[in-house]
């Protein structure tokens, strides 16, 4: 049947491209879904995380289920991100809407909410009395971290956004594709990670601030860094035989929702894909320092080889004089 008829009688070619464009606009409704899916669980997790605040204040209130449900919001959160610009892709639905909804959905969940839930979990419920000389300098010097971390991650998205097929400084193998540094949800699944690792029990020693302040610094400099790291697009999930993808897939899920080593496999595969980039960055660095070692080497070895070969043939002219064109008469 023509494309213009339908039920036996014909359809006015304005209309038959109306009834397409609102086929389409359905389309973009699905990858919608999930963007939407991840701004609430982040909104969720802000909720929660202002709730720990106000538990902090009770004197038999508990902060650290809030916490803990606050950094499971923004684990789950995570597929979330990974699956609406897949099935954009898949459903041929890509829009420039959906990936500036996608930017600010990120901007709140992984960039908002781990920015908080740093400052709350690691500097809020310090000791004042335990150390007065050392604790008000780090709420200072943290509060800054925390803001710095949430600055790089949205520079990271807007750059993102404007950059087209960009390459990393230490560029991977021929047709793979990477990330220019840290993603921001990798970022900020680490952080809520760390936090759920601890269920969610709010930090209370100084000496453990400077190290999460330390690892909240290290992820806001790999946002913006030119770093590559693995996008895993080249997983390919339409193979008619993924047997072993599959089987490794099934070995993570399993993995990630076992109550007993869960918390332990979140944080080691943030650990793992943060090292990961700083490992690829130094790997590369020693690669190319090794190369230009070599190059000086051989330049040298043959400087000495013409040095020995002309200090051999003392009757013969030098062959740099003969280029130079100066000629003895």
């Amino acid at each position: 049947m023509s494309p213009h008829r339908q039920w036996g009688r014909a359809m006015d070619p304005a209309q038959a491209r109306l009834r397409a464009a609102g086929r389409r606009r359905g389309m973009f409704l699905l990858p919608s879904l999930f963007t939407s899916a991840g701004i609430g669980l982040g909104f969720y997790a802000i909720t929660q995380i202002f709730d720990a605040v106000t538990a902090g204040l009770t004197p038999y209130a508990d902060p650290s289920v809030h916490l803990d449900h606050a950094a499971i919001a923004i684990c789950f959160a995570i597929p979330f991100d990974a699956l609406d610009g897949r099935i954009a892709r898949m459903t041929n639905t890509v829009s420039d809407f959906g990936r500036e909804l996608d930017s600010l959905a990120d901007s709140i969940t992984f960039g908002m909410a781990p920015a908080l839930l740093a400052w709350i979990w690691g500097l809020h419920f310090l000791d004042l009395g335990a150390n007065p000389n050392i604790v008000p300098h780090l709420l200072q010097i943290g509060t800054f971290i925390c803001f710095l971390y949430l600055l790089c991650g949205v520079s990271r998205l807007a750059r993102f956004n404007i950059s087209h097929d960009p390459e990393p400084e230490n560029p991977g193998r021929k047709g793979a594709k990477y990330f220019v540094g840290m993603p921001i949800p990798a970022a900020a699944g680490l952080v809520a990670s760390t936090v759920h690792l601890f269920y969610g029990i709010p930090n209370s020693y100084w000496w453990l601030a400077i190290v999460w302040l330390v690892l909240v610094a290290t992820l806001a400099f790999l946002m913006v860094s030119k770093w590559r790291f693995w996008s895993g697009k080249e997983i390919n999930l339409g193979n008619r035989q993924p047997f072993q993808l599959l089987a490794v897939i099934a070995i993570v899920l399993f993995l990630l929702l076992w109550p007993t080593v869960s918390r332990a496999t979140w944080f080691l595969i943030g650990l793992v894909y943060m090292f990961s980039g700083i490992w690829a960055r130094a790997a590369y660095s020693w690669q190319r320092r090794r190369r230009l070692f070599r190059r000086d080497e051989e330049i040298r070895h043959r400087e000495l080889q013409f040095e020995a070969e002309a200090a051999s043939e003392p009757g013969e002219p030098d062959a740099r004089t003969n280029q130079t064109g100066n000629h003895e008469l």
